[in-house]
């Protein structure tokens, strides 16, 4: 599953983004990308969403990751070593390929 979130992600947005993420994974689904093309700003909120599906993801044997962050959005996660945690990649086309590779 592909979900491209817009905007903000920030205190008021990230719980709805949460709440539509979860009721829009079927239980089936192995992976799930967060493609941020067209994401301005993420807050602490919004990383901790990305933490939590990270978590989930991986403990259920699934396939988590993020890809097209805005430069200012991958410098916050690679100095909060959240990229550490979260696979982050520079495409969706990138991600697809090493989905598909493991």
């Amino acid at each position: 599953m592909i979900a491209m979130p817009t905007g903000s992600i920030d205190s008021i947005s990230a719980p709805e983004l949460q709440r539509v993420l979860e009721s829009g994974i079927d239980p089936e689904e192995q992976a799930l990308i967060l493609d941020c093309e067209q994401v301005s700003f993420i807050s602490s909120a919004g990383i901790r969403i990305f933490l939590i599906f990270a978590r989930e993801f991986k403990a259920s044997g699934k396939q988590f990751g993020v890809c097209a962050l805005s430069d200012p959005i991958r410098k916050v996660m690679a100095l909060g070593r959240f990229d550490q945690l979260v696979a982050v990649y520079d495409s969706q086309k990138e991600a697809l390929n090493a989905f598909k590779s493991s």
